[in-house]
Order: C-alpha cells, then structure tokens, then sequence
C-alpha cells in the first residue's frame, strides 16, 4: 500500500539526503538474489534511520532482524568511534551477503552478527543499549519488547518497523491474520505504556519511535 503517490515518493527521494554508492549496490544485489527483496529498507527509510542515529549517536545498537544489512549499515553512520552495533538474523543464508558489504564498509569492525532466534539470544547479552532497531517477525514484537527492556536505560531509543503494516492496522481484522492482531496490540501498548513517549511517523511503512523515559 502507498500512502503517498509514487510520484510525490520520487520528489521525496529526489530532494532527500542521496543514497550512498554501497547501499545502491546491496540494494541492487539484494533484488537480484534474494527472495522477497521488497524487505530492504531502501533509500528514504534507510536516510532517515541514518539521520536518527546521527543525533543520537548512540555507542551501543540492538537491531533485531538484519536481512541483507541495508539498515544495519544506516544505522552504524550513527555510531560513535568507539560504538557497537549487535544485529540479529534468523536466516543463516544470508550471513555471507551481510558480511561483505559490513566490510566494504568503514564500520565493519563495529558490526557484530548473531544468527538465531532473537528471544533467545538477547536474555543473553550483557550490553545496555542507547538504540534499538526492532524489524522482524511481526507476531513477536511484544515479546521483542518485553526482552528489550532489561537491555534498555531512560534515554534509549526504540524503533519499530512495519506498524502500519500496509494499511491493515485500520482495517477489519481478519481473525486468522496474527500478525496484523500482533502490531494492533503493539501500537496499543507503546500509545499507553507510561515507561514510554512514542510517536508514529508514517515513513514506508509506518516507522515508531518511542523513547524510554
């Protein structure tokens, strides 16, 4: 679903910070070996997560759900010197793919790739974290939450990807589509949860940002 034309996304593009030559060629690679390449973050989005970690300049990234690394690599602009940014990925074919641009990049000694289930592996970590990116199986994003938390300080900001979900959020709901039921009770819960300021901003899909206070 566009939520605005294709031609007013084009002069959005057009007049928007310019996509860097690297992520051009994943972006590029992604469609070409890839299945359901449409998942990439792409040029708008990724320069916006770029400009958010910008300001924050945060030393520690979680980002749940790395896929080829288009948002990982935004991300990581943000870092300061010393930062580090942890992402994580179910599908271990993709690793490689994220590897190789990571290192053709100027952060790639600050990237650092999990492959696995993110609810298992993030009780694990021992890192607090200034910005968290969540962009993965949609019917775990409160779980996604709940696991954050403790990894989280007042300050910290959390993204969360895909709560518009293509417009579904303001339509009936089908009983058998868990996952749009999923982000309704998500957006619910970051509107009212005291622990959190949110705002919605209707990037691509529907981007949140909610900062811990």
């Amino acid at each position: 679903m566009h939520f605005l034309s294709e031609t007013l996304e084009e002069y959005i593009d057009a007049h928007s910070e310019e996509e860097p030559q690297l992520l051009k060629q994943l972006a590029r690679e992604t469609h070409l070996k890839v299945v359901r390449p449409r998942m990439i973050t792409g040029h708008y989005q990724g320069r916006v997560l770029s400009f958010l970690s910008k300001i924050i300049a945060p030393k520690t990234i979680l980002e749940i759900g790395t896929y080829t690394g288009y948002s990982a690599l935004c991300l990581a602009e943000g870092l300061t010197s010393d930062g580090t940014l942890h992402t994580i990925e179910v599908n271990e074919e993709l690793t490689k793919m994220q590897r190789k641009y990571f290192d053709r990049s100027p952060y790639g000694q600050q990237i650092v790739q999990h492959i696995g289930d993110a609810l298992k592996i993030i009780p694990k970590m021992e890192e607090v974290f200034d910005l968290v990116f969540i962009d993965a199986e949609k019917k775990s994003y409160n779980e996604y939450l709940n696991i954050v938390m403790p990894k989280v300080r007042p300050g910290s900001i959390i993204l969360s990807d895909n709560v518009l979900w293509s417009g579904k959020v303001i339509e009936p709901l089908v009983k058998s589509d868990k996952a749009t039921k999923a982000l309704l009770e998500y957006n619910k819960r970051l509107k009212e949860d005291a622990r959190f300021e949110t705002v919605i901003l209707p990037v691509r899909d529907g981007l949140t940002l909610s900062r811990v206070r």
